[in-house]
């Protein structure tokens, strides 16, 4: 005995009818004389009188019937359960990041994604902007997340989240400077990350926008890590220009103090980067999708703290 044949006899039983049955089950009619035969032969019973065209069922009929369909029902239910299963995302995401979103962003969406979807886990690949970019480009990667947009072609790139980039020093470093121009800050000794750096790549962009080059500049030192670089600006090597998500604990603790910039924002974008050519994996597509939510609670959360968006009462 098998599902398929309690589905028959279901069926049978309930159309009183051997055609009927197979024009609902999409059968041949001698298919479901057999798997009827089948049974009667599996239980020793008759299941059904034939009087002429017209059938009967029998006492071992009724009987069957009833506890056939709570079969069909669980098995019904066990398929369906089975399928959400199917359903579950599982798997391991590799996602290339460059080191603000990498270390600062991605921990906590990572961590509200995998509530929702406990099978997955994840690997992050911590690179600059080029090397994440160039890991896409060389089918490394299917998608990443980097700090400054370059100039290729071959990839998709999604805005994200806003940042700012901010000047930081020690706090015995220039005690007495609450604000500066940068064409003012750039006469003190500055700690760099490396080329290549999204973080680097924005703040010399802001740099040139007021006419200042690197060649101006008394660089102190370069490091290849946002972490080297702060702990170089605590002990007093120089300033900085960083990503405000990087420094916010230690502005809080005021282990480093941020030094303002009168009437000018440093504002950058992260961007979600995948390769035009490339389809995503399902996985990849709903941890996009995830991603995009993210970015609309954000927006609408900004949108909410901005003066006057409430509303006048």
């Amino acid at each position: 005995m098998d599902i398929h044949q309690l589905r028959v006899f279901a069926s049978v039983f309930k159309n009183r009818s051997f055609s009927k049955a197979s024009r609902d089950l999409h059968l041949t009619q001698p298919t479901v004389s057999n798997h009827i035969k089948a049974l009667e032969e599996e239980f020793d019973c008759r299941l059904f009188d034939r009087l002429g065209r017209t059938i009967i069922p029998t006492r071992q009929a009724e009987i069957l019937y009833t506890k056939a369909n709570e079969i069909i029902e669980k098995a019904d239910a066990l398929q369906e359960t089975l399928g959400e299963l199917k359903k579950e995302m599982a798997g391991t995401l590799v996602v290339g990041a460059s080191t603000i979103p990498g270390v600062y962003l991605l921990p906590r969406i990572m961590t509200d994604f995998q509530r929702k979807h406990p099978s997955v886990s994840f690997q992050i690949l911590i690179a600059d902007s080029v090397g994440v970019v160039e890991g896409i480009g060389k089918h490394e990667l299917l998608l990443g997340m980097v700090g400054t947009k370059l100039n290729d072609d071959q990839m998709n790139y999604v805005p994200f989240i806003e940042d700012e980039l901010i000047v930081v020093a020690a706090p015995f470093f220039m005690p007495d400077r609450v604000t500066a121009s940068l064409q003012e800050l750039s006469l003190f000794p500055m700690v760099f990350r490396e080329e290549g750096s999204g973080t680097r790549r924005e703040a010399e962009k802001f740099l040139g926008q007021e006419g200042i080059s690197l060649k101006d500049i008394r660089v102190a030192g370069v490091f290849s890590s946002t972490d080297a670089v702060k702990q170089a600006v605590k002990a007093g090597l120089g300033i900085s220009i960083l990503s405000r998500f990087s420094v916010e604990d230690e502005l809080r603790h005021n282990v480093l103090r941020e030094i303002k910039i009168p009437n000018m924002n440093m504002k950058r974008c992260f961007y979600i980067v995948t390769h035009k050519k490339r389809t995503l994996p399902r996985l990849y597509e709903v941890f996009l999708e995830h991603l995009l939510t993210v970015r609309q609670a954000r927006e609408s959360e900004e949108h909410l703290l901005r003066p006057g968006a409430g509303g006048s009462e």
